[in-house]
């Protein structure tokens, strides 16, 4: 038996970005959004209420995007709770940014996954955007990569925000081979 919930919104974990940007005098800026994601491919839509990131990105027409891992969980935190109208986030959290050489937006080093972004869209204003950027770049420590040199998620133990919890939980083994298991039910 299943029980109605109502309109409760997302209960599904949703991936933990840290989206870096600079300010209009050249002050790195980082945010915490779970509502975003790969819309197509080679682009990442983001949605932003009032942040000082959204004007950032506005202006600058440029960001970067870094999943949270298990690493940064702390600093990932931060990210969301701080407010960089009030605090430079980027000096309390003790991290290093550096320059992109892709676009006009700071690269977190010490965050293993990075995604170097242009603007290509932007739905809305700086009180509430929905932020498409193309990915120009990406960047990855060698430690997370397999034999093939592929991203191995299981090396980078990237987070997700469960809401209905408040809780961060790491994304965990493979279960199934994609494009696959599937062809069990396909009667061939």
């Amino acid at each position: 038996m299943k029980k109605s919930l109502g309109a409760v919104g997302e209960l599904f974990p949703q991936s933990v970005f840290i989206i870096a940007s600079y300010g209009e005098d050249g002050t790195p800026n980082a945010m915490n959004a779970a509502w975003a994601g790969e819309c197509d491919y080679g682009h990442i839509a983001i949605n932003l209420g009032s942040h000082l990131s959204t004007a950032n990105i506005i202006r600058r027409g440029a960001f970067t995007v870094a999943p949270a891992n298990t690493d940064n969980i702390i600093s990932a935190d931060y990210f969301g709770i701080a407010k960089g109208e009030k605090v430079n986030k980027a000096r309390q959290s003790g991290l290093t940014f550096t320059k992109s050489e892709h676009v006009d937006a700071p690269v977190i080093e010490e965050y293993p996954l990075t995604m170097e972004c242009e603007v290509v869209s932007v739905e809305g204003d700086e009180k509430d955007a929905r932020i498409v950027g193309r990915v120009v770049n990406v960047l990855v420590d060698e430690a997370i990569l397999d034999e093939e040199g592929r991203v191995d998620f299981s090396r980078m133990r990237p987070v997700v925000y469960d809401s209905a919890r408040r809780v961060y939980r790491v994304v965990g083994a493979p279960v199934a081979d994609a494009w696959s298991v599937g062809k069990a039910l396909m009667g061939e």
